[in-house]
């Protein structure tokens, strides 16, 4: 290797180590790319359909959204505290009437079979540690939750920044490309942004879909709060796999207040919501916005949590929709597809055995990215103004 090959490999090197320590900024980042996103595909909706300028659909897509967060926080969170105080008062008779189950239960079970039921000072033993744990955690866990509420302001300022004029962070951001190269990168971030747009839209439908089916069922069942329920399973439904596990604890909870019967039923209901969600509602919304399939959905929700924590599980799924665009169009396209290997470099034999398949060469066209001179190359990738 010569002096200029040890250069570039020590800066590729010193490149992936930055971004490996800046890894939670760019998450930071690129979530709040994907707000903007969102609200700039509401704003140039209502700047096509209803012929506003842009500064004034952009400010209906910020109001929206502001008066979707006081709804929630109005509708959602005061049921929520109410319940949890019903719940407080309400625990010590549960445990009256668990002790009083397990009195009975040995006076009916014969002797050989009294020595397996677990009496509620040995249950309590093994659940102190458990909750002192938690307990001597409640600091780390306010903390964090104040790190979280820090990290949402910062997504919602730089979403906001970024969706005031966005072709002229797109124009920087080109700029960090060679000349030859940033028309075709114009074009994958075009890509990008249009998948993530109908990405976007599917993950609403699902979500909308199933606060409602959750609010009617959870009604009929007659479990308190049935709303504010519903709108938390439709907004958990966001984390598909982990998200309608979560959502099915708050009713379940609520509904032990009146009867186990009831908890029951709302862990059926669910089960059936999360079928029908898994099974018919996401394939055919998903079908029609984006193709994501569900092996890799799951591998990139493990993959991200464990290396980003609870943001790479939020945004797994755009991150994955984004990552497929540019493997494909750089990694395969533009440089897999584009790697010939010289006569030299050819192996002697074929790979296969001579017995096996016998496949014929495919020639794959080169598309010519650079054109013109370097100058020209730079006005075309400043010149086209793309929202996103």
């Amino acid at each position: 290797m010569k002096l200029g090959h040890w250069i570039a490999l020590f800066a590729l090197l010193a490149t992936i180590y930055i971004l490996w320590q800046i890894r939670e900024v760019i998450l930071l980042i690129f979530a709040a790319v994907v707000l903007a996103n969102s609200l700039n595909l509401f704003a140039r909706w209502l700047n096509k359909r209803l012929k506003l300028p842009r500064s004034w659909a952009v400010l209906i897509a910020v109001s929206c959204l502001a008066a979707f967060v006081v709804i929630f926080f109005q509708v959602v969170i005061p049921p929520f505290v109410q319940q949890l105080q019903e719940i407080y008062v309400l625990v010590p008779q549960g445990v009256n009437q668990f002790n009083t189950w397990l009195n009975s239960l040995d006076r009916v079970l014969p002797a050989e079979a009294r020595r397996y039921i677990p009496t509620l000072d040995s249950i309590l033993q093994q659940v102190m540690p458990v909750a002192n744990r938690l307990l001597g955690g409640s600091f780390a866990f306010f903390s964090s939750s104040l790190g979280a509420a820090v990290n949402i302001l910062l997504i919602v300022v730089l979403g906001l920044m970024l969706l005031i004029n966005p072709p002229a962070y797109r124009r920087g951001f080109l700029r960090l490309f060679p000349s030859f190269y940033r028309r075709r990168m114009d074009g994958i971030l075009t890509e990008c942004e249009q998948s993530l747009g109908n990405w976007i839209v599917g993950a609403l439908i699902s979500m909308s879909v199933i606060a409602v089916l959750s609010t009617l069922g959870l009604s009929l069942i007659g479990v308190k709060a049935a709303l504010a329920n519903g709108v938390l399973a439709g907004l958990l439904n966001f984390i598909p796999n982990l998200g309608p596990t979560i959502s099915v604890v708050p009713p379940m909870a609520i509904a032990l207040l009146d009867s186990p019967t009831k908890a029951v039923l709302v862990l059926i209901l669910y089960i059936a919501i999360q079928q029908f969600e898994s099974n018919l509602l996401t394939p055919f919304v998903m079908s029609q916005q984006v193709n994501l399939l569900p092996a890799v959905t799951l591998l990139s929700q493990v993959f991200f949590a464990t290396i980003f924590g609870f943001w790479g599980l939020l945004l797994a799924l755009p991150l994955i929709v984004v990552l497929q665009i540019l493997i494909r169009r750089i990694l395969v396209e533009d440089i897999m597809d584009r790697w010939h290997l010289s006569d030299s470099q050819l192996p002697a034999e074929p790979a296969f055995p001579p017995d096996g398949p016998i496949y014929e060469p495919t020639v794959i066209a080169e598309t010519v990215i650079h054109s013109g001179n370097n100058e020209e190359d730079e006005e075309d990738g400043e010149g086209k103004e793309v929202g996103g």
